[in-house]
């Protein structure tokens, strides 16, 4: 969290730019150490894996690395969190990124699988008892999932809470992992690439993630529109010289709006392409299924011929599935 020297109504932090983000790097929070932590263990089972002769698929590691825990860093070691206290539509950039953007890559390179494919039995065991416990079933429900997922927001953004977000630098850090936590806990159970409890049919998935679009456009509205200021008495004590903070509420909500539709309806998007894979992988099984049963028939009528003729019979011309008549 930046400390800003209120003197004449400007503050040690320059006004907000695009170089801001590269040159103000913050490497001191719990979220980096996570982040690090992640990266190695992600590292080590691919490493693992490769060792004994199996194959990873690179696009999971790419995934998982670049997009999920990448976009994540972007906005938690960079200028992104030097300047997150500092304006409330910076905040609301870090806030999309940690709910949505990054629990969606986290899951699209399928960690859990992962774990299983390379942790020794006994640790396996332990992994799946923990996945399939009573609270991770109703924790990761959908419509469990997508209440917590939904309802956090209104209750961030319209009690005190927010404000003490900035003033407590340790509730500040909670509340970057219950971002993320929360946006796993609706994310995972939707892509489906992990063996995770309550897996709904693609239909199911789709039309929930279709149901979440109406939440950012009323919340980023009600933002936008509000005559309070969010932590107003926070943001009005900086003294900023270089931003309106009621402006930077319209364009905070604004950016809660466009950013949570863009990302719902590209992950509807991939909803349906997994969907579609699926139905083409499942046409492709019942195909082969139907060959498998031809192909019997077929070896079940040659032996039938084979043992008419044994026996002096005329061999049955007629092809698997003819009529007698």
């Amino acid at each position: 969290m930046p400390t800003l020297a209120v003197s004449g109504g400007d503050t040690v932090l320059p006004p907000f730019s695009v170089g801001a983000i590269f040159t103000e790097i913050h490497v001191g929070s719990l979220v980096a150490l996570f982040l690090l932590v992640a990266a190695a263990l992600y590292g080590y089972g691919v490493y693992r894996l490769r060792q004994r002769g199996d194959v990873w698929p690179v696009g999971r590691t790419v995934a998982f690395v670049a997009g999920g825990l990448g976009s994540i860093a972007s906005v938690t070691v960079t200028g992104i969190e030097k300047y997150d206290t500092t304006l409330l539509s910076v905040h609301m950039v870090q806030h999309m990124v940690l709910s949505m953007v990054g629990p969606i890559f986290l899951a699209l390179g399928a960690p859990v699988t992962l774990a299983l494919r390379t942790l020794p039995a006994p640790s396996r065991r332990q992994v799946l008892a923990v996945l399939h416990s009573r609270v991770a079933r109703v924790l990761t429900f959908p419509l469990v999932a997508f209440g917590i997922f939904v309802a956090n927001p209104f209750v961030l953004y319209f009690t005190d809470l927010y404000e003490q977000t900035l003033l407590h630098s340790w509730l500040h850090e909670f509340i970057h992992i219950h971002f993320i936590v929360t946006g796993c806990l609706f994310f995972w159970p939707l892509l489906g690439l992990d063996p995770l409890p309550n897996r709904w049919p693609y239909p199911g998935r789709a039309l929930l993630m279709v149901l979440s679009v109406p939440f950012h456009t009323v919340l980023g509205l009600t933002i936008m529109q509000s005559s309070v200021l969010l932590a107003g008495d926070y943001y009005n004590n900086l003294g900023l010289s270089w931003t309106d903070p009621k402006a930077d509420q319209v364009t905070a909500g604004g950016i809660l709006w466009a950013g949570g539709e863009i990302v719902s309806v590209t992950m509807l998007g991939i909803l349906i392409l997994q969907w579609v894979r699926q139905s083409e992988r499942e046409a492709r099984r019942i195909d082969r299924a139907l060959d498998r049963q031809e192909a019997a028939e077929a070896a079940e009528q040659a032996r039938e011929d084979a043992a008419k003729i044994t026996n002096g019979a005329p061999a049955d011309t007629r092809g698997p599935g003819s009529d007698p008549a």
